[in-house]
């Protein structure tokens, strides 16, 4: 098969997966070959759009609202303070010896090796178009699941939290004559 006839059998859904992994792999790479940590976050959060675009390429709208919402939103901009906090200069870093450049070489190469041998032994099911709901990654079917089969630990973790709210606005709130700053 031959680039031309790819092309011309390349449907708009599949051109837009290419795109969005050649795009995710750029931007995870550039996460970590950046030198900028600012610039590597803002990366990271290109990553995590890339990857809601994949989501939604497989019918599961829900997990890539709340990957935005969540991962590209909150933890992004918690990480963004924690960098400007720590206020990382470049003449502050320091040098990393030969040693340490030679262990992370062999660990990285070793971790390549597992996943070439675990991606080797991987049998890959077929896809079966007569079995195939196109229901599954939808919010109301997540919320079948979640009240039917999870309903008790949905219950306590909901309980958890509310406790960990009241715990938290106790810790926080002043008492009479406390000092205001």
């Amino acid at each position: 098969m031959d680039f031309s006839s790819f092309l011309n059998n390349l449907t708009p859904a599949t051109g837009f997966f290419y795109f969005l992994s050649f795009l995710t792999i750029l931007t995870g790479l550039m996460v970590v070959l950046s030198k900028n940590p600012i610039h590597s976050v803002l990366y990271l959060i290109a990553t995590f759009f890339c990857l809601s675009g994949h989501y939604v390429l497989l019918n599961a709208q829900f997990l890539a609202a709340v990957n935005i919402i969540v991962y590209a939103g909150a933890i992004m901009v918690l990480f963004l303070f924690v960098i400007m906090f720590l206020n990382l200069k470049q003449e502050d870093e320091e040098s990393k010896t030969n040693l340490t450049k030679i262990a992370a070489m062999v660990t990285g190469g070793t971790l390549f090796l597992i996943f070439v041998a675990v991606f080797r032994k991987t049998q890959f099911g077929a896809f079966n178009a007569y079995s195939f709901d196109s229901q599954v990654g939808m919010v109301e079917s997540l919320g079948e699941v979640l009240y039917k089969d999870y309903l008790l630990p949905f219950e306590l973790a909901s309980i958890l939290f509310l406790v960990a709210m009241i715990g938290a606005v106790m810790l926080g709130r002043r008492e009479a004559g406390d000092r205001h700053f």
